[in-house]
């Protein structure tokens, strides 16, 4: 399965939409993820000041721990397709560094 975060942009064809970090976070725990392609900005306006704003990044970041408790966990292919060139940048960051320890785990 082929997951799309994007709040705007609709999913290329064969790729399943999701709008919020936590529906990308529930297909990858059900398994059978093969890849996911992530936007960063989610047009999402947190309640108070308390409360985190809710992007693309949460689904990264979420990846890296479940990496850090599971070192064998198997990685779908990830793509950032965000127009955000700074959060974008970053994103590009975090998936080399995830694929770079799955990478040191295999050997």
């Amino acid at each position: 399965m082929k997951l799309w975060l994007d709040d705007l942009r609709p999913a290329p064809e064969g790729w399943v939409r999701c709008y919020w970090p936590e529906e990308v976070l529930e297909f990858i725990r059900g398994g059978e993820v093969t890849e996911i392609s992530l936007d960063h900005d989610l047009g999402d306006c947190p309640a108070g000041y308390m409360e985190p704003e809710r992007t693309g990044m949460m689904v990264l970041t979420a990846l890296a721990q479940m990496q850090a408790d599971n070192p064998d966990l198997v990685l779908p292919v990830i793509h950032v397709h965000s127009m955000n060139i700074i959060a974008s940048k970053r994103m590009k960051e975090i998936v080399k560094l995830l694929e770079t320890r799955a990478r040191a785990k295999r050997a």
